[in-house]
């Protein structure tokens, strides 16, 4: 359930704001000590864990103004409450969650934060 002061006022607040999230997890994914081929394209996050060729997929969906993910074969919806990405559904953030997922992939912890 979603209130009135999560919703971005414009497409291009919404753009920006998703542009922002990808840019910085983008950084830090080019840090981490593993075989990781991440790229951002407008709108998503690609990111190849080279050891499987598995990849996760953050991609923007305007017209719901979320952040969706497809990862492990799994598929999550976040919407931004106050300054943090949440998982639709279950209230779940999103940095945590992506933060254990490359764990799990690559073996070593991994902590994402926010810009």
């Amino acid at each position: 359930m979603s209130s009135a002061d999560d919703r971005f006022p414009t497409d291009a607040a919404f753009r920006a704001a998703v542009d922002t999230a990808l840019s910085a997890l983008l950084e830090q994914i080019d840090v981490l000590d593993a075989d990781i081929d991440a790229g951002l394209m407008p709108g998503n996050l690609n990111v190849v864990f080279e050891h499987d060729r598995s990849t996760f997929v953050l991609s923007q969906q305007t017209p719901t103004h979320e952040l969706w993910l497809s990862a492990n074969l799994r598929a999550w919806h976040f919407r931004r409450r106050g300054t943090a990405w949440t998982e639709r559904d279950t209230g779940e953030d999103m940095l945590g969650l992506l933060s254990g997922l490359f764990a799990q992939k690559i073996g070593q912890p991994v902590r994402f934060v926010a810009p």
